[in-house]
């Protein structure tokens, strides 16, 4: 999993469960035109830029990566 951190750098942080096993997710890629294997991740971005507010401002995005040309999309998951 990736944290970012302030002024947009990135932090992976390694979470206490172990993958078992990998499988593909299979998504409309929107570049290619067709379903195609993604690698999908969850991102906690921080979206203030004012640094007293950074620490409340973190949400978590869904973000894939097109396995056949690379395209990569992010989505926020919780529009509150």
């Amino acid at each position: 999993m990736l944290l970012s951190g302030e002024e947009g750098t990135e932090q992976e942080v390694t979470m206490a469960t172990k993958n078992q096993g990998f499988q593909a997710v299979v998504e409309l890629c929107d570049n290619c035109g067709r379903e195609t294997s993604h690698e999908v991740s969850v991102q906690i971005r921080t979206e203030s830029k004012k640094k007293e507010n950074a620490e409340f401002s973190r949400e978590p995005y869904r973000v894939t990566k097109c396995q056949t040309c690379g395209e990569t999309n992010s989505q926020r998951m919780n529009n509150a």
